[in-house]
């Protein structure tokens, strides 16, 4: 992003900062680096610090409906404890490690519309202020590119994604909200399921992935929600076969009898369940041709072309508003 001048509670005159992030996606649980560049203002000012928020576009349920808002899931300070001259040039290099359950943005390039960024905070003299917001963009780690192919190529398609506030019982969830990613089900299982919700929870040593399908009813009794919950590693993801493994984990969900609000082992309650890598990391990404052809026919896969363009347009929208909107809140 360009130069941009800290006002508020820095005063005009003040420094300048601008963060740039190496270019490329980023993979849960991986290395994020860049550089922060601070130009100086019209006097010599101390730096205290610098510290990077990681901030998220996350949606909340209560009685009144939805809201959504912006959320800091991690902080890391990159710097500071310098003095920087009136216009003296300065950057300072960084690399930290993003959590591994960061959500992802995108698949095969299309993205997800789940919008996270990389917000700059500069302390100087006591006063702090917020000066640059940048996108990140997080691909998916191997085992979940796997998953969601085989998905794809079992025929479900997608539907939308989005990060919900709140805590999945029973897991070992992290963070305070967790990706929900809904598929349409494929021709077998559509006179039996509406939809089908998925959430990956990567830890260091292996996933935890939540699936909960929202059943039809019949004619003489409702539809419910079922719930499954399966763990993963990252060792093994080029050996396993994926389509068999996804598809048994669809019939069983499929097939479960009860609620998942009687699951007392997984500890949920409400919907989704809400609470008010492997030795190194994934640098393998699969480029298998079922779902990126799936997705370049327009057929059904999980990337956001399979939707159309008006999906992808209200996409690059929500970006815009996310980052046009929290620049004009700190100016």
């Amino acid at each position: 992003m360009v130069f941009k001048r800290l006002l508020g509670s820095l005063g005009v005159g003040g420094p300048t900062v601008d963060t740039a992030l190496d270019p490329g996606p980023v993979l849960p649980g991986a290395g994020l680096s860049g550089q922060v560049h601070l130009e100086g203002g019209d006097a010599d000012f101390d730096i205290e610090h610098i510290t990077l928020e990681l901030v998220a576009r996350v949606e909340a349920e209560h009685e009144d409906g939805e809201s959504e808002g912006v959320l800091v899931f991690d902080r890391f300070t990159v710097g500071g404890g310098f003095r920087l001259g009136a216009g003296e040039r300065h950057s300072v290099p960084f690399s930290v490690t993003l959590p591994w359950e960061t959500p992802i943005t995108e698949l095969y390039g299309q993205a997800l519309g789940i919008v996270l960024g990389v917000r700059t905070e500069l302390a100087v003299a006591g006063a702090k202020d917020r000066g640059d917001l940048d996108q990140l963009t997080v691909r998916p780690l191997a085992v979940q590119e796997a998953i969601l192919e085989a998905l794809g190529q079992l025929g479900f398609g997608f539907k939308s994604a989005d990060l919900e506030y709140g805590r999945i019982g029973g897991t070992g969830q992290q963070l305070p909200f967790f990706q929900e990613i809904e598929i349409t089900p494929a021709s077998q299982y559509a006179h039996r399921v509406n939809e089908i919700e998925l959430t990956f929870l990567a830890a260091p040593g292996g996933m935890e992935v939540v699936m909960e399908a929202d059943r039809r009813g019949g004619s003489f009794s409702e539809g419910h929600d079922a719930l499954t919950r399966f763990t993963v590693g990252y060792h093994d993801v080029e050996q396993r076969e994926w389509n068999t493994e996804v598809d048994g984990w669809i019939r069983q969900l499929v097939e479960h009898r009860a609620s998942y609000g009687s699951h007392a082992a997984y500890g949920h309650g409400g919907r989704h369940g809400h609470d008010e890598h492997h030795d190194g990391h994934d640098d393998g990404h699969r480029s298998g041709p079922g779902m990126g052809t799936a997705v370049a026919a327009g057929a059904a896969g999980l990337a956001v072309g399979v939707v159309g363009g008006m999906v992808a347009a209200e996409v690059v929208d929500e970006v815009g508003d996310f980052f046009e909107g929290d620049e004009e809140e700190e100016e």
